[in-house]
């Protein structure tokens, strides 16, 4: 499945497979292995560096989601003033589209390793930490 979603996101921009691993900085090599659904893990950092150039999520990657090209609402609408300001703020300071993916991805995935701990022990009271890294993905 997602070997299939890369490929049609990337027939619609009209990129070919060379140009695609190029802009996400992945071998062209294994970008089609992993169209041909012969590669079926890849990492969560191989899927944002090739979601960010098809203007996509993993989300979408990964079948969780319809593809973010069909929603109604304008990122305008979606963002109160407040985000607007953060995320200018952000770009302004040099965070780049792929920063904001894989800091999103991070929390996702200590917010799924939480519930991982909490389904293994509900009645652990003990004080939840978070350790949060900074990624930079280069474009």
């Amino acid at each position: 499945m997602i070997g299939e979603r890369i490929k049609r996101l990337r027939e619609k921009k009209g990129y070919s497979i060379t140009k695609l691993a190029d802009l996400a900085g992945v071998s062209k090599s294994y970008l089609s292995y992993i169209e041909r659904n012969m590669q079926n893990n890849p990492s969560l950092q191989v899927m944002a560096k090739i979601a960010a150039p098809l203007d996509s999520n993993i989300e979408y990657l990964l079948g969780e989601e319809n593809d973010p090209k069909d929603s109604k609402e304008t990122v305008e609408e979606q963002l109160d003033e407040e985000w607007r300001s953060i995320l200018k703020r952000a770009v302004d300071e040099g965070m780049s589209k792929g920063d904001f993916q894989a800091l999103k991805d991070l929390i996702r995935s200590n917010l799924w390793k939480e519930g991982l701990q909490e389904q293994r022990d509900p009645s652990d009271e003990k004080k939840k930490t978070s350790n949060i890294i900074i990624l930079h993905i280069d474009n």
